[in-house]
């Protein structure tokens, strides 16, 4: 084996999945100062010895992205400047994915400068995890390990069927993602037309396909405001529905988002924790949380082993 010494940082953002994840791997979370000046500015220390090491960085750059971004960052150069054989960014949920566009005029193209800047620093390969657009690997040109929930959540349905089932996509961008997991239910795909006019604004429109009688499960990437999704199980009953349910990898969650969840007419929300689960989520009857602990670090120890990772989108 090429990199014979494993080392996991994490940074501040989700310390609690990297120690889920060193257990997974039978290995200790490596000794790193993570802490800030007077003044705001991130101060950064790599306590141990990586000269050579083969090193994962476990960073989910969410709120504050911009902190956790810089931090990532900086780690990364730390390490590079330690001797670090490889530096991997472990990415479980990605901040500024959702900017991957020039839709207006003179904006920025955030995720591509956001890209840059971790290739910059010194970073040698990406494990992210549902990435919003995967066109997103294309902003980097080291290699990107782009793995996906699905697996958690199937396991996580096989243990909790549901009769009578049909996959809805909250919108026509998130079809690819519910067709896939349709499929590997055997369950019939609806979709929701709906127009966004403003930033974190949905109008619902109108349904394709029947609903009528079914219970429904909501697939997506992330909940950010739960607007769209309190609205789209809306749509849903509207239509007949029997009962809705809303499955995404990552619970941003901002806001008010858990109250409407709360106050919806929506039965469950399955989230992972790609992403620190607010205490409030935590709190909520309605929230399950599922762990990605698991399957990263399955990844890590397939990249680290230089495997194959495709038995995981198995």
């Amino acid at each position: 084996m090429r990199f014979d010494r494993l080392k996991i940082i994490s940074g501040n953002a989700h310390r609690g999945l990297a120690a889920e994840i060193c257990d997974r791997l039978f290995i200790e979370l490596g000794d790193a100062k993570i802490s800030q000046f007077a003044d705001g500015e991130s101060y950064i220390q790599i306590k141990e010895n990586v000269r050579g090491a083969d090193v994962f960085v476990i960073q989910p750059t969410c709120n504050p992205v911009n902190n956790h971004v810089m931090e990532l960052l900086l780690i990364i150069d730390a390490l590079r400047r330690s001797s670090a054989d490889r530096i991997t960014a472990v990415l479980p949920y990605f901040g500024y994915a959702r900017q991957d566009r020039k839709d207006r005029p003179r904006v920025p193209i955030s995720a591509r400068v956001v890209a840059s800047l971790l290739e910059r620093s010194g970073c040698d390969r990406i494990l992210a995890l549902d990435l919003h657009a995967a066109q997103i690997q294309g902003f980097f040109d080291i290699p990107v390990d782009h793995l996906f929930a699905t697996p958690v959540m199937m396991d996580h349905f096989r243990q909790h069927p549901v009769d009578d089932l049909t996959v809805v996509s909250p919108d026509a961008g998130g079809v690819e993602r519910a067709r896939a997991f349709a499929k590997r239910v055997n369950a019939p795909l609806a979709i929701i037309d709906k127009r966004r006019d403003e930033p974190n604004v949905a109008e619902i429109m109108n349904i394709i396909g029947s609903v009528e009688g079914r219970n429904c499960i909501l697939i997506d990437d992330l909940i950010d405001t739960a607007g769209t999704l309190v609205k789209g199980a809306d749509a849903l009953i509207s239509q007949g529905a029997k009962s809705v349910m809303a499955c995404a990898t990552h619970g941003v969650l901002s806001g008010e988002a858990v109250e409407r969840i709360e106050k919806s007419q929506i039965r469950q929300v399955v989230l992972t924790n790609s992403i620190p689960v607010r205490p409030e989520a935590q709190a909520s009857s309605k929230i399950k949380v599922l762990s990605v602990a698991p399957l990263l670090a399955r990844a890590i120890q397939s990249i680290h082993g230089e495997t194959s990772i495709s038995i995981l989108f198995e």
